[in-house]
């Protein structure tokens, strides 16, 4: 529990006055048990941290408190009255305001706008715009979230963004704030700002309460944290008191020991890309002259903030998009034109962005998906004739060999939980020898046991003989996995630095595109300042 700060009001027996209570919290989706008999309390000018597992209930819980979802047994409190279940109406009443980590603003409005709107009656013959201007400016100064009201929204950056989704909680006069993985999309200088913001609004009185997978985050951020697994509350810790190891056992029933990225020598060439160029139908250059070289026992990391060039060059990696310009080989061999089957045939397999839309085919059974980059092999096709036994065979070994859980060749894999997808695409990606791996997001929403799992496996690849091209937003997976890496911004890239050699500080400051005093000894070019 957090101290008593001036403004904060006391509560009987001393402490900071609680402001939320979640009683008995139970959900069940048919045979499901999602939240079970859950009880946490809140209060006044605390942090508190929901971690655990994906599947361990914690969506659930949230949308249960902000009123999407019914609860079976068990009641929310809030500032010492009881909530209307079911009603997102009723928890913005309560002064509970919801941040949802992919926001929902509309990109044509100003900031302004989207603030305002749905604050004042349909029945108001006019808007009160000045007022609103004048409330969104104060808002914006007393806690460190200034932002133009005349802005587009289109025109702002993420973290602009992400303090807009703040000001139309507290414009609202959110005394509780629920923030669902806040910083996915910020870079490090960003975060550092959110985090700041917190302080600020924690120290007014207000009550936040956040969900991360990223350890550091926890502790940079939070009081308290509480840890869910299958459904249920398994501990609650003041953060102070708490380490990783502990957390991390806690949330999955055992220890984690994270696999480490041992040195080793590279080997030849396995991918060259030299002065890539791909365009947009509109003409926009996603790749602007983009030179990189994948080594053999070596993982390249590509960081840098959604948006600037990422799905293009994996989708140039893959065979999707040919480039405009430049040239691409793989192997010693140019690659011509689009041809993701001939990448594949090449010895080129991929863990794609989203395991939901283009990784798996949710209606399919587990043998369609793992053979559908393949399914013309002679393994497992003869004279146009599909293979059945032999795929489902090889479903068989990969479910075994890749530890897919609640899986069979037969099961449709729209059945599994993400870190058992995940493990299904690895599967897919790794039982046939790669000689590169693009893996983009591979651990994006999972869990500190699915991560370390899939850490693991690139790690093992790698030791085997592949290059691996790992493009993520995470910079702790960055840093752990990659023995070179690199950071684009607006579709250039900097030269390969060893990742010993630079700081998380240094990497927020190339995302932003702040390139010159960062990159020394880096082409004059690579050195100037991007906009």
């Amino acid at each position: 529990m957090t101290a008593v700060r001036p403004g904060m009001t006391e509560q009987a027996g001393g402490g900071p006055k609680r402001v939320l209570r979640l009683a008995g919290i139970t959900k069940r989706f048919g045979p499901l048990l999602a939240n079970d008999a859950i009880s946490l309390d809140l209060h006044e000018g605390e942090v508190l941290a929901l971690l655990g597992e994906n599947g361990a209930g914690k969506t659930t819980l949230m949308n249960i408190l902000f009123g999407h979802y019914m609860a079976d047994e068990g009641y929310v409190e809030a500032f010492g009255r009881r909530l209307a279940p079911a009603s997102p109406k009723a928890a913005l009443a309560a002064g509970i305001g919801m941040v949802h980590q992919h926001f929902t603003l509309a990109d044509n409005l100003s900031v302004l706008d989207n603030v305002v709107v749905g604050t004042e009656s349909l029945w108001r013959p006019w808007s009160d715009r000045g007022a609103g201007r004048r409330r969104l400016l104060e808002l914006g100064t007393r806690f460190g979230l200034k932002v133009d009201p005349d802005a587009q929204v289109a025109s702002l950056s993420v973290g602009e963004r992400q303090r807009v989704e703040i000001l139309k909680a507290l414009y609202r006069d959110a005394r509780i704030l629920i923030l669902d993985e806040p910083t996915a999309v910020l870079t490090p200088q960003e975060s550092a700002g959110l985090f700041e913001t917190l302080r600020r609004l924690t120290a007014d009185g207000l009550a936040v309460v956040f969900i991360s997978h990223k350890m550091h985050e926890v502790f940079s951020a939070s009081d308290t944290v509480a840890v869910l697994r299958g459904g249920r509350l398994v501990a609650t810790r003041r953060t102070a008191e708490t380490d990783r190891a502990e957390l991390a056992e806690l949330m999955v029933g055992r220890a984690v020991k994270p696999p480490t990225s041992a040195p080793m020598a590279a080997g030849e060439p396995v991918l060259a890309l030299s002065g890539v160029t791909v365009r947009s139908e509109d003409g926009r250059a996603l790749l602007d002259r983009l030179d990189l070289t994948i080594l053999r026992h070596q993982v390249i990391g590509i960081a840098g903030v959604s948006g600037n060039g990422q799905a293009a060059l994996a989708e140039l990696v893959s065979g999707l998009v040919a480039p405009e310009s430049g040239t691409v080989t793989l192997l010693n061999a140019p690659v011509e034109g689009a041809d993701p089957a001939g990448m594949v045939r090449r010895g080129v397999a991929r863990i794609p962005e989203d395991r939901h839309a283009t990784g798996l085919v949710g209606g399919m059974a587990v043998w369609e998906n793992l053979i559908a980059e393949r399914y013309r092999d002679p393994a497992f096709s003869r004279f146009g004739v599909l293979r059945r036994g032999v795929a489902r065979r090889h479903a068989e070994e990969v479910i075994r060999a890749f530890d897919v859980r609640g899986a069979g060749p037969d099961t449709r894999t729209q059945l599994l939980s993400g870190g058992n997808m995940q493990k299904l695409i690895l599967g897919r990606t790794l039982a046939h020898g790669p000689h590169l791996i693009l893996a983009s997001q591979p651990t994006r929403g999972l869990d500190i046991g699915a991560v370390s799992y899939v850490h693991g496996r690139l790690l093992e690849a790698r030791a085997a003989g592949a290059g691996v091209l790992l493009i993520s937003e995470d910079l702790d997976e960055i840093l752990a996995l990659s023995d070179m890496l690199a950071v684009i911004h607006h579709g250039r890239l900097t030269p390969l630095m060893p990742r010993e050699s630079v700081s998380i500080q240094q990497l927020g400051l190339l995302m932003a595109g702040q390139w010159e005093g960062v990159l020394d000894g880096a082409p004059h070019g690579a050195r100037e300042t991007v906009s």
